[in-house]
């Protein structure tokens, strides 16, 4: 059968159809990707401010019980975050020494080899320096300084006004260097930001308390619970 030629209106109206559909079908395409990219923006918002399981590194969270248990049997559970948040610091949780408590324990870094040793060692050497402190009657933020520095520093603090600064953190190091400069000296390594500073980390209550404090906003069961400044 021999078709009609198709008239040049009934073209015209053919292509205007076919704009119309390739029109909306571009908005609707158009669309789609603008909604994927809110998802995706509001999934990264999540990511950002969410709760402590993102906060933390997955291998903190694993052993946040065992230092919860651990800080309970010493009365200071109310401390956990706090141990979360250094241990965050020291390893995110990694290796056999999660907590770097070994020097604490007198021994060369990195020799113990078990992280629950590690815990229950870290355990100690905090509650060892929250009782000084409160002896003491420095503030928080030198307990944690002390987790890094040693009971030497608590000493320090309480006799230069009771309240860290990294200023008083930078003399107690110098002085640490000055003793044993072969010893602490950023391993040769002048653009280490610590240097000549080189005794333990003089930003170390900075970077904690950075750790709590995004630990406590992004998890509001633990408000109120954590005094960052003051003495204890």
């Amino acid at each position: 059968m021999k078709r009609t030629p198709k008239s040049p209106k009934q073209k015209k109206k053919i292509q205007r159809n076919f704009n119309i559909v390739l029109v909306v079908f571009s908005v609707l395409f158009a669309f789609i990707i603008i909604d994927k990219s809110i998802q995706l923006f509001i999934q990264d918002q999540e990511k950002a401010f969410s709760p402590v399981e993102h906060v933390l590194a997955g291998d903190v969270q694993k052993y946040t019980p065992l230092l919860q248990r651990e800080l309970k049997l010493v009365n200071l559970e109310e401390y956990t975050v706090v141990l979360s948040a250094i241990m965050q610091q020291e390893s995110k949780g990694k290796g056999g020494d999660p907590m770097q408590a070994s020097e604490s324990a007198g021994l060369p870094p990195n020799t113990i080899n078990d992280p629950e040793q590690s815990i229950k060692q870290g355990v100690k050497h905090f509650q060892r320096t929250v009782t000084y402190g409160q002896q003491k009657k420095v503030d928080f933020q030198t307990i944690i300084q002390a987790y890094n520095m040693g009971i030497g520093y608590i000493d320090y603090v309480a006799a230069n006004g009771g309240k860290h600064t990294e200023e008083i953190a930078k003399n107690f190091s110098m002085m640490q260097v000055q003793k044993k400069p072969n010893t602490y000296n950023c391993g040769g390594d002048k653009q280490n930001f610590r240097y000549p500073y080189c005794y333990g980390d003089y930003t170390y209550t900075t970077k904690v308390t950075k750790n709590i404090e995004t630990i406590t906003v992004s998890n509001p069961n633990y408000a109120g619970k954590l005094t960052i400044e003051g003495s204890l």
